[in-house]
């Protein structure tokens, strides 16, 4: 191994494709996972938070089990649904802002290109 001319990493496939092209398409699989694992966690926080809106509601009308704290439960419950659902519109916008309008944030598989920087 001492006598070898080339470094292990670019023997790897000699069409160009070494390991910064295999870092670079991990990199973007694990982007898009995240994306879409983010999407589906705050749609299902958002069904969540629905079904215990509603359901808070419908107890505060109960007479066996009227509160004041049930309808500010309900409507927090469905106002806290409205932000999840929303949820990754929200994190797009960021992105962008914080980018200058360069990022795209989707639960779609795109290419991610990283640069040095500038």
């Amino acid at each position: 191994m001492l006598a070898a001319t080339h470094a292990m990493a670019q023997a790897v496939q000699p069409t160009g494709d070494g390991l910064g092209k295999q870092i670079q398409s991990m990199s973007q699989e694990g982007l898009t996972t995240g994306g879409t694992v983010a999407a589906a966690v705050m749609y299902v926080l958002a069904f969540v938070c629905f079904i215990a809106g509603v359901w808070a509601l419908w107890e505060s009308r109960n007479q066996q089990t009227r509160s004041p704290g049930k309808i500010g439960m309900g409507i927090a419950g469905l106002v806290l649904c409205g932000l999840f659902a929303t949820g990754p519109k929200w994190i797009n916008k960021a992105a962008n802002t914080a980018s200058g309008g360069q990022a795209t944030v989707g639960t779609s598989a795109q290419a991610y290109q990283f640069t040095g920087g500038n």
